[in-house]
């Protein structure tokens, strides 16, 4: 499979430099942007599939007219997290 170029970015030249500053010996500013953009298309999608669930779960809760107070949620979540942290080794 053949590789294809992305248009180039016009910047300033002082976040040029920012940008040149902030990479980890070795890495090239083509590798940087690569995975600055994988991460930002990583992060959209799992914003699109967190919408998608709480639209899904709202109108499940429309349809079956089962609500909760968001108090009760909160604890529930807490308990899990202090769980998930009990279970996690030192």
């Amino acid at each position: 499979m053949k590789s294809k170029t992305l248009p180039a970015t016009r910047v300033t030249p002082e976040f040029r430099d920012e940008i040149m500053q902030a990479l980890h010996e070795g890495e090239t500013l083509s590798s940087f942007m690569e995975e600055s953009l994988r991460l930002g298309i990583r992060r959209r999608k799992a914003q699109e599939a967190f919408i998608a669930k709480g639209l899904a779960s709202a109108e499940d809760a429309r349809a079956t007219q089962t609500y909760h107070a968001a108090e009760d949620v909160i604890s529930m979540m807490e308990q899990k997290l202090q769980a998930a942290k009990a279970r996690k080794p030192a």
